[in-house]
Parts: structure tokens; sequence; C-alpha cells
């Protein structure tokens, strides 16, 4: 039974016992900011603003979405990781600063499963390879033929370390295709540069390029499902092309910093299922060729058990492309 000694001591550390839970009940009592590690633009920066302005009226604060390009990602994700931990500083999480970033820096800055709490997943988007209006290649066994006739072919990313750097050294590896990676700073930077003709073609995500691809300002020639999308029916699968395994998806969802309280995780998570089932945006989502995240993916352990899911594919991925950490 504790002494009148024992309480003494304890006294001090009331006040801050005291405070501590109401801060977190209140929560949240000031202005959410996520952190879009892309530029405006991108499928990412897309899915955070559709999610924002919805996570707001659930949570009566204002959601602040705020682009910190660079690095694949890694730069607006590291931000995040040694923000405090009290939910108002989140990271809007993608294949590149979550998975495969990491894998390819020797030295990596941050550790995507140790400092960082998942809240949820928001949706999956296919990726395709884009090429300039005029480029003489009408399907994936045309490029790479092309590819080996001259110089190469220069092909856009969202960054070394993005996430659709990997698939594209993958291709590469597995075709002998002569392509040159060029890396920008999310796929929203490098969408005018295809236009004006500053680079051959992207791999990117369907949404960044579909409106160029209907416009005929760009055509798409093949998509990373595992079968063709209704929504350019006319754009083969990789795996139609050969290649039995090329299926990817670049993630949207949400993370915080590592040490957030469950309780904020908890109201973080059902303001973004909420978004995310809203009927606007599920019908926005199919309108982009995106598929919504599955019940279990929109909860803080789905999430967590995708994305080491992802982080372990990805790391074969990489080791088939005999890409090197730099």
């Amino acid at each position: 039974m504790p002494t009148r000694r024992h309480l003494l001591r304890l006294a001090p550390a009331l006040p801050a016992l005291a405070l501590a839970r109401p801060a977190v009940a209140a929560f949240p009592d000031r202005p959410i900011r996520i952190v879009v590690p892309f530029a405006a633009g991108g499928n990412g920066d897309l899915m955070a603003r559709l999610a924002g302005p919805r996570m707001s009226e659930r949570l009566g604060q204002p959601v602040v979405v705020e682009n910190r390009a660079g690095a694949g990602g890694s730069a607006g994700a590291e931000v995040v990781a040694r923000s405090r931990p009290d939910g108002y500083n989140l990271l809007w999480g993608a294949g590149g600063p979550m998975v495969n970033s990491p894998l390819l820096m020797l030295n990596p800055r941050y550790d995507p499963l140790r400092d960082f709490a998942s809240i949820g997943l928001m949706s999956l988007m296919p990726m395709v390879l884009v090429v300039r209006a005029n480029l003489p290649a009408r399907n994936l066994a045309e490029l790479v033929e092309l590819s080996k006739k001259g110089p190469g072919i220069t092909v856009g990313t969202s960054g070394v370390g993005g996430a659709n750097h990997v698939p594209l050294e993958l291709f590469k590896a597995a075709t002998g295709a002569n392509l040159v990676h060029v890396p920008y700073r999310g796929g929203g930077a490098a969408a005018p540069d295809l236009v004006a003709g500053n680079v051959d073609g992207l791999l990117t995500e369907f949404s960044t390029v579909l409106d160029l691809h209907r416009e005929g300002q760009a055509r798409i020639l093949a998509i990373t499902s595992a079968h063709r999308a209704p929504l350019v029916p006319e754009a083969q699968t990789f795996v139609e092309f050969g290649l039995r395994d090329f299926v990817f998806y670049t993630f949207s969802g949400l993370w915080a910093p590592a040490g957030t309280p469950e309780e904020v995780i908890t109201r973080l998570q059902a303001a973004l299922a909420a978004a995310t089932n809203d009927p606007a945006v599920t019908e926005r989502l199919a309108a982009l060729g995106a598929e919504p995240a599955s019940p279990q993916q929109q909860t803080p352990a789905g999430t967590a058990d995708f994305l080491r899911n992802e982080i372990t594919r990805s790391r074969r991925a990489i080791e088939l492309a005999g890409i090197k950490p730099e």
C-alpha cells in the first residue's frame, strides 16, 4: 500500500500526468499538416487533396496539405519521422518514401517500419509506361526494338528510389531495352516535360497521365495491373507482353511519427476511412483508374502488414534488377 512518503514523491509528476490525458482527449484542437513528399500535380498530391477536406469535416479542424519534394520522397518522409508524435504532422506515404528509397540508400536516414506508425491506406493505383505522342512505338515490343537502334530512349520517373524507379529498372533488366532513366521530383513535375518533348516517356501513375492520353498529347503503351484497364482497353499489360509477375501498384495512405498515441491514431484512421468510403471519393477513384483500399488495408494493422509485404517484394525486385544502393 502506498505510504505518505511515496505519495509525496509522486506529487510533482501529478500535474503533468493530469494534463497529458486531456491533451489527447481534445485531439485535434488545431490544424493538422499532411506532408506530401512529391511535387504538386502527381498521384500522391491528388489523393491527399481528395482526402484532406473530408478528413477535416470529420475531425473539425483544417487539414493542410504541404508538398515537400525531393530524394524520391525521402526528404518529406524524414521531416515527418523527426516530428513530434502528437498527430499534427503526418506523412502521405507511397512506395517511394516508404519502400524503395530506404532500400536504395547505403545509409537510410529513417526506417519506415520503426520510425512510423501506420494509420491506413486509401487507394492502390497502377502505373503506366507512357510515351510522347510522336514517338514511333505503339506497344512494348516496338519500344524495346526502337530503344536498341539509337542512343536510347529517355524515361522519367518520380525520382531515384521512387515507386516507379524499381519497376523501370526491372523492365530494362528483363528486356535489355536501352532506356535512360531521368529522375524527377514526382510524376506531376515530369508530365509537362513529356508533353514538351523533353523526355521520351514516363513510367508513372495512371492518374498522372490519363488526361494527356485521352487528349492525344501522350500515348499509354502498357499498364502494370494484372488485367487491362477499362479506361484504356487499348493498352496492353506487362503480363501480356510476357513478364509474368510484372504487376505493380502505387499505394497512397497515411502515416504518423512512431510513438503517436493510440487514441490519436484511432481518430485519424476513422477520418481517413470515412473519406475513402465517401461515395463521391469512390466515384472519383474509379474515374482515375484507382482501386479503394480494402477494409483490412484501411486499418493500422492491415496497413502495417501491407507495408512489410511491399518491402519484402521490392527487396527481391531490386536484387533481380541488379540495382545497387547509393
